[in-house]
């Protein structure tokens, strides 16, 4: 479990330094646009009140701690579910990845009632529309190992 703990306390950290530098720092808040490397690394600010792609998207308050509460039941179910299972190291990773992304995003809604996101790529003339963060990827990347490293006869 201790694995478990530090990759989610370092993805936190990771995402909300991240988001503090690009947001606040950078002040990509006021600016809107920043091009890092465009069109393939641009931060573009975008608030998401809903989960995946804008998806449930709301304003009211209701919204809001909905999603926070889901964050936290799916993260609390992981938790257990790691601590009954004692699966292999890679499991652990995986679900310290989901957990602390996932607790990065309740932050930001806490704090600013959306998450912000701010990593926009594009390439090969198609352009993405959409922005995500380091927390987005972690909670995709945790979700994913769990898929991949969990159930029967998987090794370390």
């Amino acid at each position: 479990m201790r694995r478990l703990w530090i990759i989610a306390a370092a993805t936190f950290a990771l995402d909300q330094i991240t988001k503090l530098l690009v947001v606040q720092v950078a002040g990509l808040i006021s600016r809107g646009t920043i091009d890092v490397f465009a069109p393939y690394v641009v931060f573009r600010m975008v608030w998401n009140r809903g989960v995946n792609f804008g998806l449930m998207a709301g304003d009211g308050a209701l919204t809001k701690w909905i999603l926070i509460g889901v964050a936290l039941a799916i993260s609390g179910w992981v938790l257990l579910w790691m601590r009954r299972e004692r699966p292999n190291r890679w499991a652990m990773v995986s679900a310290g990845l989901l957990i602390g992304g996932a607790l990065g995003n309740v932050v930001d809604r806490l704090i600013y009632g959306a998450v912000a996101d701010f990593l926009n790529m594009s390439c090969c003339g198609l352009e993405n529309p959409y922005s995500f963060n380091v927390a987005d990827i972690s909670i995709f990347a945790g979700a994913l190992g769990l898929i991949v490293f969990t159930g029967r006869n998987k090794t370390a």
